[in-house]
């Protein structure tokens, strides 16, 4: 039965989707499949690769695009983008909770949680 799934997949395919890139960079296929595990809302409790990491709401813009130059061009390693990922994403989830700002396209209405917990938690 190996051989006839193999059949199926023939090594020319991946060559065959006339308008995407031919393949992906490997650095790229690194990311993809390397996975961690943060410590924010919707990542909690499974892992999650970098590289949905790095296109999280979490990480800006500016940001993801300098960790995947410096990566890519070999300046950092995989565990040095992995550290700055998760430092990054946990600090931001952290933040959204510890600040009761309105998510977006919440009203701002903020029930007892000001109240309540008074966080002196400014000394950026």
């Amino acid at each position: 039965s190996t051989v006839k799934s193999s059949n199926e997949h023939p090594v020319t395919a991946a060559g065959e989707e006339g308008d995407d890139p031919p393949k992906e960079e490997p650095w790229e296929t690194t990311l993809k499949t390397t996975m961690v595990d943060v410590e924010a809302e919707e990542f909690r409790g499974h892992k999650v690769s970098l590289w949905d990491l790095l296109h999280s709401r979490y990480i800006p813009e500016e940001n993801r695009k300098e960790l995947l130059e410096l990566y890519e061009a070999g300046e950092l390693s995989l565990e040095q983008v992995k550290t700055v990922v998760t430092t990054i994403v946990t600090r931001t989830a952290a933040a959204e909770r510890a600040e009761p700002a309105a998510p977006q396209g919440a009203p701002r209405a903020e029930p007892e949680a000001t109240e309540a917990e008074p966080t002196p938690l400014h000394g950026d």
